[in-house]
C-alpha cells in the first residue's frame, strides 16, 4: 500500500475483519479509504461518478447481502450530495457504513475550508456518529460502527476521521480484530409468546402481514409455515416481497397503496393481523380503513417500531423475525372451520385478481402492464431493481408483476427517493452475481440516475433498464390534472440523452413498437446483459395509464379515472 497513510491502511484492514467487502466512494485529493480497500486482497472498491449515486450503489449491495457496505466521503460537499441517499438507507434499514473525514481541527469554526457539521446533517438518519480525534480509536471506532450498522434497528453509522488522525502514524502491529461483526439475534419470553399467540388462536379472519424486515431476518419459510398451520392469507409491503415466493397459494400481494383489486378486500376482512418487521408505515395502511379496529400482534428487532404506525400491538414481541415466528407456530393450534372458510374468500379474491390484471385478461391494453407481465415470464430469476414514480407503481402490484421462488426485489423505502433504481443497480448487480438485473423506472428517474452507468459499464455489469416514458413527470402531472392545475413544467421540453449516453457506454437500445413488439425487446436485452452490456427498452405510456392503488386512493374523476379492466 505504498503511498497510503497508515491510518487508512489500518481502516481497511479493521474493516475486512469486521466482516465488509466492498466499499464504494469518489477518489479524494490524496490517497485515502477508497485506496487502501483497491489495494486490499479481502475488500472490493467501487469508484462511483457521484456521492449520491455510490450511497445508492451501496444501499442495494447491503440490502441484497444482507451485510454490512462501507460508503467512503470527504469531508463538506461530497457528505451533503450523500445525505438524500443516506435518508433512504435509514427507512430501508440498510447496513451502510459511512466513513468520512473532519478538515483540520484549526479551522473549525473559523471559515475553514469545506467546514460541515457533518454530524448535525446526519442526525436525522444515524444509529451512531462517532468521531475519531486520535490514532488510538480508530479501530474502536470503525468496529463499532459495524456493529451498531447489523444490530437492533439496522441502519447508517458514520465514522468521523479527523484530518490529524489521517496524517498521524500508526503502528502497523495494531491489534487483530475478532473476525467477522455478528447479527445478534434473540427470542421474547415463552409467556409473552403464549400470550400472543393466545390472541392468534382466537382469530376468525388472520392475515399474516411481512414487512422488510421479515425478508431481512430470512423469515420467508418460517412465515409460510406458520401461514399454514394459522390458516391465514399472507400479504406483504413494497419492501417485504421476495420473503416468500409469490405463486404460494396464500399469497395475495400487497397491501396499502399496491393492493391490488379485488385483494384490497382481504386485508380490510381480517380482524386479526400478524406484523413481522414492518412499522406500518403511512403507504402500507393507505386504503386499509379497518386497520385501526383489528387486534394487532407485533413482531421487530426495535422496539421503537411498536405503535409506530398508528396501531397500539394487542402483543409486542421483540426479537429476531425468523426465529420468533417459527417458535409461535409451535404455540398456535391447527386452524378452525372459521378460517377454512375465511381462506375461501381469500382464495377467490386471488383467483378474481390473477383474471383481471394477468396478461390473458388485461384488456385495458396497457404498455406498462404488458411490460411488467413480459418481465416476469422473460426474467423469473431476475433481481429486479424498482423506482417510485408513477406508470412504475404497476412493477409493485401482484400479479402485474410476481416474485417468483427465483426472484429478488429491491425497493426505494419511505422516502422514495427518485432515481434511486437506475444508481442503487450497479450496486445489486455487483452483490447478486449470476442473475440478471433489472430496472423499471420512469423517464425522470432514469435521467436522475444517469450518473450510475458508468460505473455500470466500467465494471461489465450487465443492466436492463426498463423504462416507461411518459415525457416528463407521470406523478405531480397525474395530482395536477385533479387538481385542474397546469401541467407545464411537469412535461420534458428537452429531455436528457439517456439512450445516446447508454450506446456511448456500449449498451443497446430498443424503444419496441407496439405491445406485441415487446417481448421480443425484452429477451433481446437479457442476451445483451448478459454479455455485459447495459441494454436499455424504452416503452412509451400514456398518462392515463394507471397504477390501480393510486386509482383507487387518489383519483375522483379526470385522467385515468374510471374501471381498470
Amino acid at each position: 500500500m505504498s503511498g497510503i497513510p497508515s491510518a487508512w491502511q489500518q481502516a481497511a484492514d479493521c474493516l475486512a475483519d469486521a466482516g465488509c467487502e466492498t466499499v464504494f466512494g469518489l477518489p479524494t485529493d490524496e490517497p485515502g479509504l477508497l485506496d487502501a480497500a483497491d489495494a486490499h486482497p479481502k475488500l472490493r472498491a467501487v469508484g462511483v461518478r457521484a456521492h449520491r449515486a455510490g450511497a445508492c450503489m451501496a444501499i442495494g449491495h447491503a440490502v441484497v447481502t444482507g451485510r454490512p457496505v462501507v460508503l467512503a466521503l470527504g469531508a463538506g460537499p461530497p457528505f451533503g450530495d450523500a445525505v438524500t441517499a443516506l435518508i433512504e438507507a435509514d427507512s430501508l434499514c440498510a447496513p451502510v457504513v459511512v466513513v468520512t473525514t473532519r478538515i483540520p481541527a484549526e479551522g473549525l469554526g473559523r471559515g475553514g475550508f469545506q467546514d460541515v457539521d457533518q454530524a448535525a446533517l446526519a442526525a436525522a438518519f444515524t444509529t451512531t456518529y462517532l468521531r475519531v480525534q486520535g490514532p488510538g480509536t480508530l479501530a474502536w471506532a470503525l468496529r463499532r460502527a459495524v456493529h451498531m450498522s447489523v444490530n437492533g434497528r439496522p441502519g447508517v453509522s458514520v465514522v468521523e476521521v479527523g484530518h490529524e488522525v489521517t496524517e498521524a502514524a500508526i503502528p502497523a502491529d495494531a491489534p487483530p480484530g475478532n473476525g467477522p461483526v455478528r447479527r445478534l439475534r434473540s427470542v421474547p419470553e415463552e409467556a409473552e409468546l403464549r400470550r400472543a399467540a393466545g390472541i392468534l388462536a382466537v382469530a376468525e379472519r388472520p392475515l399474516l402481514l411481512l414487512g422488510g424486515g421479515a425478508r431481512a431476518a430470512a423469515a420467508g419459510p418460517a412465515a409460510l409455515a406458520l401461514a399454514e398451520r394459522w390458516g391465514a392469507p399472507v400479504m406483504t409491503t413494497a419492501a417485504g416481497r421476495s420473503t416468500v415466493p409469490e405463486d404460494h397459494p396464500l399469497v395475495c400481494g400487497s397491501v396499502g397503496l399496491y393492493a391490488t383489486p379485488p385483494l384490497e378486500t382481504v386485508q380490510c376482512g381480517a380482524d386479526t393481523v400478524l406484523a413481522v418487521g414492518s412499522r406500518l408505515e403511512e403507504t402500507a395502511r393507505m386504503g386499509w380503513d379497518t386497520l385501526e379496529s383489528v387486534r394487532l400482534v407485533q413482531i421487530d428487532s426495535d422496539p421503537a417500531a411498536f405503535g409506530a404506525g398508528v396501531v397500539e400491538p394487542a402483543a409486542a414481541l421483540l426479537g429476531d423475525g425468523a426465529a420468533t415466528v417459527a417458535l409461535l407456530a409451535g404455540l398456535l393450534p391447527q386452524r378452525t372451520r372459521e378460517r377454512e372458510e375465511w381462506l375461501r374468500t381469500a382464495a377467490r379474491a386471488r383467483r378474481t385478481a390473477q383474471l383481471s390484471w394477468s396478461a390473458d385478461g388485461d384488456r385495458a391494453g396497457s404498455p406498462a402492464r404488458t411490460a411488467l407481465h413480459a418481465l416476469a415470464e422473460i426474467f423469473p430469476d431476475a433481481t429486479t431493481v424498482h423506482d417510485n414514480g408513477m406508470n412504475d407503481i404497476w412493477s409493485y402490484h401482484w400479479p402485474v408483476y410476481r416474485v417468483g421462488p427465483r426472484a429478488r426485489t429491491v425497493v426505494p423505502g419511505e422516502q422514495t427517493m427518485l432515481g434511486f433504481g437506475a444508481s442503487a443497480a450497479p450496486g445489486v448487480a455487483l452483490a447478486a452475481a449470476g442473475r440478471p438485473t433489472v430496472v423499471v423506472c420512469g423517464d425522470g428517474g432514469a435521467e436522475m440516475g444517469l450518473d450510475a452507468l458508468p460505473t455500470a459499464a466500467e465494471l461489465g455489469l450487465g443492466l436492463v433498464l426498463v423504462v416507461l416514458d411518459n415525457q416528463g413527470y407521470g406523478w405531480p402531472r397525474l395530482l395536477r390534472h385533479e387538481l385542474d392545475a397546469p401541467t407545464g413544467l411537469t412535461r420534458f421540453a428537452r429531455p436528457l440523452p439517456v439512450d445516446d449516453v447508454v450506446r456511448g457506454l456500449g449498451g443497446q437500445v430498443e424503444s419496441p413498437d407496439g405491445a406485441d413488439a415487446i417481448p421480443a425487446a425484452l429477451r433481446r436485452a437479457r442476451d445483451a446483459a448478459s454479455s455485459g452490456c447495459i441494454a436499455l427498452v424504452r416503452i412509451k405510456v400514456p398518462d392515463d395509464d394507471v397504477p390501480p392503488g393510486v386509482r383507487r386512493l387518489f383519483l375522483t374523476g379526470g385522467v385515468g379515472a374510471g374501471d381498470p379492466t
